[in-house]
């Protein structure tokens, strides 16, 4: 896409910080937009400044909690595009503090959503929904009427925003964008621990020459994104009319088994192994089943397709933490 008119417009984003909003501002960047970056800078989630290290002089960052509404209000008011990302990432998690994910998944995004009602309501606000919304997976390739059952109140929070969203478009006439996304992965994404970007966590087990588990059989199929694409799919978003109001299945569109997945790791690091052990009881639980995207959706209105495939982006993943794993493992 082109995106010809970028310099026109002023963009938000809010968990600018982590993997999925730093891409999205190293992008915007290059074009020569007016970026401004919101983080509450909470480093398990996955904020680091060094995301930003290359580009840092070209956009503004503010550190700010989005539960604060006044300096919410005053962040979104002028803006053209507003990018919400900022959340609780680990879905296991959700299970043992169910009400502290609902103040980040839910009661925090409706905080954001009012400082743009009040304040700024011809923006554009997209905001980032999960594949685990779904639930139990009926069939495959997953697309957006596949029934919703959540499993954890990770989930739960965030189709109870996905909700809200679709009410303020509803209601207010707001120019709402939701993506329900895949599993990501890519460079500058957090590798302190496995609850999020997983594929992220097994590269760096396996460049520190570590054994990798595979909980059962390892069979199970993931769509995983690469970072890049994902990015890109948020910028077309908020460039292209027909996304308003509208929710969109995003990933790659390919099945990949975890097993395979860990194999393409070891094998481009050159160390490293797996061994397989039984389905962990918070693990099981929540077992969603295969999931691979359909993403006619996406591809048929936003002016986009993924074009990493997946050994290219596991490749683009190791060179980027073979490089600057100190950067991102604590």
């Amino acid at each position: 896409m082109d995106y010809k008119n970028i310099k026109e417009k002023k963009f938000l984003i809010n968990g600018g910080l982590g993997m999925i909003g730093s891409t999205i501002a190293k992008i915007l960047a290059k074009h020569d937009a007016e970026v401004t970056i919101v983080d509450a800078m909470i480093k398990p989630f996955g904020a680091n400044m060094f995301n930003i290290e290359k580009f840092k002089s070209k956009v503004k960052v503010h550190l700010v909690d989005i539960k604060n509404t006044s300096k919410m209000e005053e962040l979104v008011a002028d803006k053209d595009v507003i990018f919400n990302l900022a959340g609780q990432i680990a879905h296991n998690d959700s299970i043992d503090n169910p009400i502290y994910d609902a103040k980040m998944n839910y009661l925090y995004q409706l905080n954001v959503m009012e400082c743009v009602r009040k304040v700024n309501p011809t923006a554009k606000i997209l905001f980032s929904g999960s594949r685990l919304q779904f639930g139990k997976i009926i069939n495959i390739p997953v697309n957006e009427k596949h029934t919703s059952f959540p499993e954890t109140p990770y989930a739960l929070h965030k189709q109870a925003t996905e909700n809200m969203y679709q009410f303020y478009h509803q209601q207010y006439d707001i120019d709402t964008v939701v993506f329900r996304i895949a599993n990501p992965y890519g460079p500058r994404g957090q590798i302190m621990h496995a609850k999020y970007t997983i594929i992220n966590f097994f590269i760096r087990q396996a460049l520190e020459g570590k054994t990798i588990l595979i909980f059962g059989d390892g069979s199970q199929l993931r769509d995983y994104i690469f970072v890049e694409d994902l990015a890109k799919a948020f910028i077309n978003a908020a460039f292209v009319e027909e996304s308003k109001g509208q929710v969109f299945n995003i990933g790659s569109g390919k099945g990949v088994s975890f097993k395979n997945m860990v194999k393409e790791i070891t094998r481009l690091v050159g160390d490293g192994d797996f061994q397989h052990i039984s389905w962990p009881d918070n693990y099981i639980n929540v077992e969603t089943g295969d999931y691979v995207t359909d993403i006619k959706k996406a591809k048929a209105l936003l002016d986009w397709e993924p074009r990493v495939n997946f050994q290219e982006g596991i490749k683009k993943t190791v060179e980027f933490y073979s490089k600057h794993l100190n950067k991102y493992k604590s």
